[in-house]
């Protein structure tokens, strides 16, 4: 599933440094290499993906990792993403690939308890007969695996954050007598093609803010802001002309918010990383970053 590309146009030093970005590191290769080796034992997948990033956020190494297994999709994180859009992919991943879909605020119990009878039912539905099950959580860093487990369970067991890469190894956890929950690190996958995509992991958290400018990373948001949601970029930022540049933008919400260093100059690295933290706590409201193919 290919996500929608924007006509944002990165610089040429941007666009290397993103395809040199180590996005694999050390130990989500070994996690890979550990959840590999379980898999036999695993009755069923619970993919997670970010409801902002739907495509961006699912990776094709689980696809080859859990081979013919069943699986569900649990789409995280529903009141920083548009309800609206969100539920267009619920439809169309349900449809493309004939598995239950899940809009689940990770945080509330009474949202995610129908996971382990789901669960139950694309196993039996899928031939196997087991007296428990036992459910590999997967997703990408910051999707909220720890949530859904810590949540199901009813006490923290797993770490949690707004960091990606806060669980470093798996941990098998006991919801009830028939049904186990294993939580995994999170996992980008080796070589991400589109620069685009790799900017909406970005905006969400998903990879460490230190990898991409956020002057970068706010000159794409405000490009996708402009198309698809003006009227809340106009509104937070009190400006009426949008007619203009990202960079114009950009420049513009440094002045108002004060992001000024010596001789009244904007710090634009600072400017977008307060766009970045004002869509992070949804004060533009719920924005998903990419639709649905037509």
């Amino acid at each position: 599933m290919k996500p929608n590309d924007s006509d944002f146009v990165m610089s040429e030093e941007s666009l290397n440094h993103l395809r040199d970005i180590q996005w694999f590191p050390g130990h989500m290769h070994k996690a890979r290499k550990e959840m590999a080796e379980i898999k036999s034992e695993v009755d069923v997948f619970i993919e997670i993906l970010d409801s902002r990033i739907p495509a961006s956020s699912m990776n094709p190494l689980i696809k080859s990792l859990r081979g013919e297994k069943p699986c569900i999709t649990v789409m995280s994180k529903p009141d920083l993403s548009d309800s609206r859009v969100t539920d267009e992919w619920s439809r169309c991943i349900t449809s493309r690939y004939e598995r239950p879909v899940l809009i689940a605020d990770l945080r509330k119990r009474a949202e995610v308890k129908r996971i382990p009878a789901m669960c139950a039912d694309v196993v039996k539905r899928s031939g196997r007969k087991h007296s428990r099950i036992l459910a590999m959580v997967v997703g990408i860093p910051n999707s909220g695996k720890s949530t859904l487990i810590n949540t199901l369970h009813e006490r923290a067991v797993a770490k949690t954050g707004n960091q990606p890469a806060l669980t470093r190894q798996q941990q098998r956890i006991q919801i009830d007598d028939g049904f186990y929950l294993l939580d995994t690190p999170g996992l980008t996958w080796p070589k991400i093609e589109s620069p685009e995509s790799g900017l909406r992991l970005a905006i969400s958290g998903a990879i460490r803010d230190t990898v991409i400018t956020y002057q970068d990373i706010a000159l794409f948001a405000l490009e996708f802001l402009k198309a698809k949601y003006n009227e809340r970029l106009r509104k937070r930022y009190n400006m009426e002309n949008l007619n203009r540049t990202s960079m114009e933008l950009l420049l513009e919400i440094g002045k108002r918010r004060g992001c000024l260093v010596k001789g009244g100059t904007v710090d634009l690295e600072k400017a977008g990383r307060l766009l970045i933290q004002d869509i992070r706590d949804a004060r533009l409201g719920g924005i998903t970053w990419e639709f649905p193919n037509n």
